[in-house]
């Protein structure tokens, strides 16, 4: 019995997911006039994903968030993965309360920071730049919780013969614990890409120019217009902006859920 309402509420909540994704890729592909009614006989067209595109720089935008996402991840790996290793395996004076800082990061939402993040943005001089929209997530709690719980799973014996066989601290980690965390770093990896890739608070407050706005935010042009909204457009570039993640998912579900499994495991 328990199974079967598992299974009927993994049924309803695949249903909400899909219902909004099914709406924009029938509003995308249909003109105008069909986006609001469903309508079988209704003339599928590309117009809509050809005028979105005219209607912004997506070009630009798409460079900008995948520069920042990158730079965001490739920071929240180098960091965390110090941290961790030195949370995990050092022992210095006031570890312990460092480490529960690191903790009560967790509990503190993003958009608190947000008027404190502007201030510091504003002094260090860079306000309205992708480096701007990146920086305050550079170290990530989850992150540091994440690997510092997957390194301590790894026996000490396999640093002790590495460390006889004449490898450096440095060697250690990046030979021994590395690697065995490959699955932890694809899981976490994909929570943070998917974070960035549509946040939108903190990039809008942040940026003017179309120089150093992402996806997110450039796609408010489509709800700021004179002649109305025109939701076959807006759902096209949604769908233009949301592709590359349901690609990836598409292409690599697998590895996905095998990561995700792992991290649970662990």
């Amino acid at each position: 019995m328990t199974h079967k309402l598992d299974t009927l509420g993994a049924w309803l909540l695949g249903l909400l997911w899909f219902l909004p994704l099914a709406y924009a890729v029938w509003a995308a592909f249909h003109p105008g006039a069909y986006a609001t009614r469903f309508d079988l006989t209704a003339p599928l067209t590309l117009h809509n994903f050809v005028a979105a595109w005219q209607a912004a720089p997506f070009g630009r935008y798409f460079l900008n968030t995948f520069l920042l996402v990158t730079m965001v991840l490739a920071a929240q790996f180098i960091l965390c993965t110090l941290a961790a290793y030195a949370f995990a395996r050092f022992t210095f004076r006031g570890r312990d309360l460092v480490f529960m800082l690191v903790l009560l990061q967790l509990m503190i939402m993003p958009d608190v920071l947000i008027v404190e993040n502007y201030r510091l943005m504003s002094w260090l001089g860079v306000r309205d730049t992708i480096f701007a929209v990146g920086l305050p997530y550079f170290a990530s709690a989850f992150g540091i919780f994440l690997l510092r719980q997957t390194f301590k799973t790894v026996p000490r014996e396999l640093e002790e013969a590495a460390r006889v066989e004449g490898a450096s601290r440095w060697q250690v980690l990046t030979k021994v614990y590395v690697p065995l965390a490959r699955p932890i770093y694809v899981a976490y990896g994909l929570v943070s890409v998917s974070y960035h890739w549509n946040n939108f608070l903190w990039p809008l407050i942040i940026t003017n120019s179309v120089e150093s706005r992402p996806l997110t935010v450039g796609l408010q042009v489509f709800a700021s217009t004179d002649q109305g909204i025109d939701w076959s457009i807006i759902t096209a570039a949604t769908l233009l902006s949301a592709a590359p993640l349901l690609i990836a998912f598409l292409l690599f579900q697998r590895q996905f859920v095998q990561s995700f499994m792992r991290a649970g495991i662990r």
